[in-house]
């Protein structure tokens, strides 16, 4: 199914804002994983295992077990210094959202769960105000909610497996502007509307022995297939306006996750290696319903751009400690690598390799109420590019996640 979403920006435009993990991909959904730096896979064991790992719906206590959630998502101006001329340095703008969350598993019916989860696993947005950054990306906004049933099924007291539909639902707007030393200016606005396309998920939890739990976790690619409305305008070598009808494929990428979790008396503790198979995206080809004949609009943005993304892999670690019979603590470290070679780094999405930490914990109110937070830090590494936007250093990129939530079971 095609979206009506505006997704370009003007030449080398990446794919979203910046995220907390690599390029736009959101891992942390919910209280346990922001606590625990996304290393909540195999030893996911409340409501949000629907979403982090639905084939461990299977161990989970039995009856309904509800949980919602708000993360409040916090990224610092990212500063750019260019080596050629300081008239193109800029800092991007602080951003701030509220992504709501809720994850829902049913009672076991003959061995089967159904589980259900409404997430924001991809997105944000990036806002330059300086005049070289804004010729290519003064706004850039995506917004993506995935809508994900899923059903687990116990083969026996060892292995379950599980399966899930994915309906990703997809809103962005894209903003840029900008004047030649020559005097040509040029500018294009995509905004669009939500729409959607369709994916899967798969999932397989062994226990070997009681204390260890081994799991696999698949989400598939989903081609976004983005169209908008675009105005492009220009003063060369007349006054323009260029409205068209338009379309870009835009990959959510597919996700491989391997974790092991094993327990103690009351520590548990998990490791995760994750793969994220960025390189479905190849370049960004825009395509108007109408011919783009003004010579100007053409060259920047008649033709496609290359944007060679590596697949890349992330490494998480988390424990969990059970305190007493009332709280829980948490805490996670991650690696996680970028996607983007030096050759199409730039405004929209100057990602870099990180390392997460993480913090949190849950208070057990009484036997069917708790309420958890989670804190993770998102350090980025400075970057230097060279290529044909970017000629410099970015630095100072941090973000930070708190996640407060709401669990209830009946």
């Amino acid at each position: 199914m095609r979206k009506t979403i505006a997704l370009t920006a003007l030449i080398c435009v990446g794919a979203s804002g910046v995220a907390m993990a690599s390029a736009y991909r959101i891992p942390e959904q919910n209280i346990d994983s922001t606590a625990k730096a996304g290393a909540n896979i195999a030893s996911a064991d409340r409501a949000a295992t629907a979403y982090d790992n639905p084939a461990n719906m299977s161990w989970v206590d039995n009856g309904w077990l509800t949980e919602i959630g708000l993360t409040y998502i916090h990224l610092t101006p990212i500063d750019y210094n260019d080596a050629r001329t300081s008239a193109f340095d800029g800092s991007s703008k602080k951003e701030e959202f509220l992504l709501p969350t809720v994850f829902v598993v049913s009672p076991s019916y003959n061995n089967f769960r159904f589980g259900f989860s409404i997430t924001g696993p991809y997105g944000l947005a990036k806002r330059w105000s300086d005049p070289y950054p804004v010729t290519y990306a003064k706004k850039f906004e995506l917004k993506v909610f995935d809508f994900n049933p899923t059903v687990s099924y116990k083969i026996n007291d060892m292995i379950s497996l599980a399966a899930g539909a994915r309906l990703l639902l997809a809103k962005g707007t894209v903003r840029n502007e900008g004047m030649t030393p020559a005097g040509v200016s040029f500018s294009r606005d995509l905004t669009g509307n939500y729409e959607t396309d369709w994916g899967y998920n798969l999932a397989l939890s062994v226990k070997p022995i009681e204390p260890l739990n081994l799991s696999v976790t698949y989400r598939s690619n989903v081609d976004m297939g983005l169209t908008s409305d675009a105005t492009l305008t220009t003063n060369f070598p007349s006054p323009t306006v260029f409205t068209s009808g338009g379309n870009v494929d835009l990959p959510a990428p597919a996700v491989l996750a391997v974790s092991a979790a094993y327990s103690w008396e009351k520590l548990t503790m998990e490791f995760t290696w994750d793969r994220t198979f960025w390189s479905k995206y190849e370049n960004l080809d825009i395509r108007y319903n109408q011919p783009l004949t003004n010579p100007v609009l053409f060259s920047l943005f008649g033709s496609p751009v290359p944007r060679n993304w590596d697949d890349t892999n992330a490494f998480r670690i988390s424990a969990s400690y059970e305190f007493n019979n009332t709280f829980t603590g948490m805490a996670g470290f991650a690696i996680d690598n970028n996607p983007i070679p030096d050759e199409t780094v730039d405004f929209s999405l100057p990602d870099s390799d990180a390392l997460l930490f993480s913090l949190g914990g849950r208070y057990k109110v009484n036997d069917t109420t708790e309420v958890g937070l989670g804190v993770l830090y998102d350090h980025k590494d400075s970057r230097s590019v060279s290529n044909d936007i970017a000629v410099g250093e970015f630095k100072n990129a941090q973000a930070w996640l708190v996640t407060l939530g709401f669990s209830y079971k009946f």
